[in-house]
């Protein structure tokens, strides 16, 4: 795996060089501003769900409602599924349901694993918060054979006992992004579906002032360069 501005020169400029085999086409109905998140966040989120497993109809907790989150919501309202968010703290609550959950979970004030069980408990957890306490607290809301899928990254261990996962058969599993396909299909879906990242625009020559932005963790939800 190859990636720009890591494994070669890439990112912030007008013009690149990039590896055939790394080029995704865009459909007409997205600009660049729009696309460039969901090549990262986008691919991520919606690949996971699609690989997941969860049927439409399934209860689908997305742990986190940021930079992947408020997308992994979207996506996952637009797959049929039932969403419940779980955040920190109310402020995230309308935001939430205006993405497409159905419920909203605050694990300030509630055990959100506990709420999760009085759905009827969550086939899916997409975890996208890079916390493993909160993933390791939420294990337990999981139904029979639901998955913890891990996008999130985090130092931390995820902390599980065995009869956790013995109890209800249930899995934990990482995922990481996609191939080009991967992502065209990403970018097709959301212009199909009208799934768009929340950004925040710098033109290219205020890159820097663009980069604290990000690097705060106050933005909403991603910083996006325009040319």
């Amino acid at each position: 795996m190859k990636v720009a501005g890591i494994s070669y020169d890439g990112g912030y400029q007008q013009y690149m060089v990039a590896p055939l085999e790394a080029l995704t086409a865009m459909p007409e109905g997205l600009n660049d501003v729009e696309a460039a998140p969901l090549l990262c966040a986008g691919i991520t989120t919606y690949n996971a769900l699609r690989n997941s497993g969860a049927m439409p109809g399934d209860l689908v907790a997305v742990l986190g409602v940021g930079g992947l989150g408020h997308l992994g919501i979207q996506f996952a309202n637009k797959f049929g599924y039932k969403v419940a968010a779980v955040g920190r703290g109310p402020e995230s609550a309308a935001l939430a349901k205006k993405l497409g959950a159905s419920v909203y979970i605050d694990s300030k004030t509630t055990k959100a694993a506990d709420e999760l069980q009085k759905l009827g408990g969550a086939q899916l957890i997409l975890a996208t918060a890079p916390s493993s306490k909160a993933m390791s607290e939420l294990i337990d809301g999981l139904g029979p054979n639901g998955k913890l899928m891990v996008v999130g990254v985090a130092a931390e261990p995820i902390e599980v006992t065995p009869i956790q996962l013995v109890n209800g058969s249930r899995t934990i599993q990482g995922w990481a992004s996609g191939t080009p396909a991967d992502a065209e299909d990403t970018l097709r879906f959301a212009e199909l579906s009208g799934v768009r990242p929340m950004i925040e625009t710098y033109p290219l020559e205020k890159a820097a002032e663009a980069y604290a932005r990000m690097m705060s963790g106050k933005a909403q939800f991603r910083v996006v360069l325009t040319m």
